[in-house]
């Protein structure tokens, strides 16, 4: 079944959401430290009924590229994204060196893309 897909960050509700046929169907939450310049993101959700059709890896993709365009580093709490950052070694930088969270990149080359 092809669906549309959008993604967008809800500073409201601290979560960067997918977005199906205007429901929100997976989401990635997150925290924004006061006054500091990197986001924790805590762990990524997708609905049963959507699961296996790559909301979850398209909606890491943006909140990353959301990082990178804002300048903030990421303190990772998230193993799913942490998985995706060893498969796309771009993103490394984006670690926060001091701050890494407990999810940590593992240190292994990157799995076969798909897509």
């Amino acid at each position: 079944m092809d669906f549309e897909m959008d993604a967008q960050r809800n500073a409201e509700n601290g979560s960067y959401e997918a977005v199906v046929d205007g429901q929100v169907v997976g989401m990635i939450v997150y925290h924004t430290p006061r006054g500091d310049q990197r986001v924790t993101l805590s762990h990524t959700i997708v609905e049963p009924e959507y699961r296996g059709r790559g909301i979850a890896t398209r909606l890491v993709k943006y909140a990353l590229d959301d990082l990178l365009a804002r300048d903030l580093k990421l303190t990772n709490y998230c193993t799913f994204v942490a998985d995706y950052i060893a498969d796309h070694p771009e993103y490394k930088g984006l670690v926060d060196g001091r701050f890494p969270g407990r999810a940590v990149v593992p240190d292994r080359a990157p799995r076969e893309r798909t897509n």
